[in-house]
């Protein structure tokens, strides 16, 4: 072997004195191969400095890239900054990586694209949706057209696995729990409706366009209840900074809110923080409910009433669904439990 080549699994096989299809099956794992013979192999590529078959190359041979995409529609930097989706992307991607798969972060695509998106274009086995509108869904539209099979967290689509909770009984049951004492002025603070945009109080006319499934399911408790909310602030994204600012213009409008809904306990914090800051006690003058789950020691002595959903949990689900569609089942519906908590945040209206 030359100097400065990179040795190729035709200089394990001469080193080691097996023919090629040994080292093959050695690193692939498809055939019987004694231990003996593969400390051989092992150890002759081990002395060549041979770290094994190329990603390209054993794409061509096996047909796969063993990529999964992600697709998530928030960007990087604010979608890493909600510590239930860093809890489920963990779990999914570590299952993932047990299963020989590595994970490609791609941009959603914009609604009406003009030209190949990366998501058109980039290699992959499998897709994962991290949510989905209620209809007119560019990312699904183009992995349709590619044949690539889709797990969708939050949404349903035709064909496509789905991971899914049931969010609006469960928002209607923070809605009800907050009805029984004596709440009849109740805001909610959403997650964004579609798009990126800035923290506001949403009119009439907002409602009318597309939304995304989360958002759209915990407004429909609303309406499941029976109660029409005094006010709804539209959050720029799930952090806690537009929980503030959220919380400010809910508590500012001229409907007066005894509580609030909040659709992550994120924006319910930062709720919280904005009632404090506007000299209202929690939950003597204002009641505020969370949704997911996380620590927030920080928080303390309050504890939000909030739904429980467990992050590791459904990151797992959602490694299991793409597991089925690699495997050619039939696509999965999972869905993921919920638990109201009664905490501190929530109290009789005065």
């Amino acid at each position: 072997m030359s100097a400065g080549r990179r040795p190729t699994m035709a200089d394990v096989a001469a080193r080691a004195g097996v023919s090629v299809s040994t080292v093959s099956l050695t690193y692939s794992g498809a055939g019987p191969i004694s231990p003996d013979m593969k400390a051989r192999v092992e150890r002759a590529a081990e002395e060549l400095g041979y770290s094994g078959p190329s990603p390209q190359a054993r794409a061509l041979r096996s047909g796969r890239t063993h990529i999964v995409g992600l697709v998530v529609h928030d960007r990087l930097q604010l979608a890493l900054r909600d510590p239930f989706t860093l809890g489920v992307l963990d779990a999914l991607i570590g299952d993932l990586g047990e299963m020989g798969l590595g994970v490609l972060w791609l941009p959603s695509p914009p609604p009406e694209p003009t030209e190949p998106t990366l998501l058109d274009t980039a290699p992959m086995d499998a897709a994962v949706v991290m949510r989905v509108r209620d209809h007119d869904e560019p990312a699904l539209e183009i992995l349709a057209k590619r044949g690539v099979p889709v797990a969708i967290v939050e949404g349903m689509a035709p064909g496509a696995a789905s991971i899914t909770i049931d969010d609006t009984a469960a928002t209607r049951e923070l809605i009800e729990h907050l009805v029984s004492l004596g709440h009849k002025r109740i805001g909610t603070i959403t997650l964004p409706r579609n798009s990126d945009r800035e923290t506001a109080v949403v009119t009439d006319d907002m409602l009318s366009g597309t939304l995304w499934t989360p958002t759209k399911n915990r407004l429909r408790a609303f309406a499941d209840a029976g109660i029409e909310p005094c006010v709804i602030v539209e959050s720029r994204t799930s952090a806690l900074q537009e929980g503030i600012n959220a919380g400010h213009l809910a508590l500012a409008h001229e409907s007066r809110p005894t509580a609030l809904v909040c659709q992550s306990d994120l924006l319910a914090a930062g709720a919280v923080l904005a009632a404090r800051e506007r000299g209202l006690r929690v939950p003597e003058d204002v009641s505020i409910t969370g949704f997911d789950g996380i620590d927030l020691a920080w928080l303390e002595p309050e504890q939000l009433t909030t739904v429980l959903q467990d992050a590791p949990a459904k990151g797992h689900l959602i490694a299991q669904a793409v597991r089925d569609v690699l495997d050619g089942a039939a696509a999965p519906v999972l869905k993921l439990p919920l638990e109201m908590r009664v905490g501190t945040t929530t109290g009789p209206a005065t």
